[in-house]
């Protein structure tokens, strides 16, 4: 009952700003995690960023006490997914960074996600792929090539940065595809204690055994740091599951779309990453592709009840 009222109830006046503060956040993680990667490892780099988000939720966790998950089933989904994304997408993503793709690319790369939801869910929703979403997927896809080749010719582009980037893609779209077809409605505040920590056991190990945990700290990496802690995990998936609890999916969707130029423009201004125009255009056009993809096609009822009743009176 009491999450129907907060559906039905009106939008607080603060929400108004929620989508463009969360374009912001969602957008700068990408050159701020850069950033901090100048100064450590990658899996040290995460192991850090779930370390003390776990430290900002726990007290949290202790005053709100959210109902948990039961059973073995739930348990192990939450963990799962939280390796999905935590471990796999982020850890790809940040040794994307690490060998040398831009803030820019990596996020077009990752954004083309949708599209690969929509193509791969007929197997698991048996959806059908219309010829429109083919057409949205292969503008993504010619997008994303063109930032990636105007982008070589001002900088070495590393191959196996760009194989961790794609492969950052698919474990997203694997985390979005099993939560599509497996879900459960789990509280946010358990749901992304469980994930962070299952992150952080995954990774911890590894930084120290591997990377020797090494840290450069610095006013640049704690800067770095705190926003990848503060702004992404934290305030950015709070925007996030605001919008959505109040109706506004749709436009959340929508503003995924604008993260990859935000995430380049933003990058440019922070750490001077160059953007050619063709990059730009590049971006624009793997944009208009994820949305064309992903545009649910509208039901034309007028038509359709103007044939039955043309068939009715025959």
């Amino acid at each position: 009952m009491k999450v129907d009222e907060a559906e039905t109830a009106a939008p607080p006046l603060w929400l108004k700003a929620a989508p463009i503060i969360f374009l912001l956040l969602w957008s700068g993680g990408f050159a701020f995690a850069k950033i901090g990667l100048q100064h450590t490892t990658p899996l040290t780099f995460l192991a850090l960023r779930y370390w003390f988000a776990l430290a900002v939720i726990a007290p949290i966790l202790a005053i709100v006490r959210p109902p948990m998950p039961k059973g073995f089933a739930q348990w192990a989904h939450l963990a799962f997914v939280g390796f999905l994304i935590q471990a796999l997408y982020f850890g790809l993503s940040y040794f994307g960074f690490w060998l040398g793709v831009s803030a820019g690319a990596l996020a077009l790369i990752v954004s083309l996600q949708p599209v690969l939801v929509g193509l791969l869910a007929p197997a698991v929703t048996r959806e059908r792929v219309t010829i429109l979403q083919w057409v949205g997927l292969i503008l993504g896809l010619a997008g994303a090539a063109a930032v990636i080749v105007a982008r070589a010719e001002v900088e070495v582009v590393s191959i196996p940065g760009i194989a961790c980037a794609v492969a950052a893609l698919f474990g997203m779209t694997l985390a979005t595809l099993w939560e599509k077809r497996f879900g459960l409605h789990h509280h946010p505040v358990a749901s992304n204690a469980v994930q962070y920590l299952v992150g952080f056991v995954a990774l911890g190990p590894f930084a120290f055994l591997i990377e020797g945990a090494q840290v450069s700290w610095n006013l640049q990496f704690v800067i770095a740091l705190g926003y990848l802690v503060i702004g992404n995990s934290l305030i950015a998936v709070t925007l996030l599951l605001a919008m959505v609890r109040y109706g506004q999916a749709a436009r959340v969707s929508a503003l995924f779309f604008l993260v990859p130029p935000m995430a380049a423009f933003i990058a440019w201004a922070l750490i001077g990453e160059e953007m050619p125009p063709v990059a730009w255009a590049g971006m624009g056009l793997a944009a208009l592709g994820v949305l064309i993809a992903t545009r649910k096609p509208r039901r034309r009822r007028r038509k359709r009840r103007t044939h039955d009743r043309r068939r009715h009176a025959r």
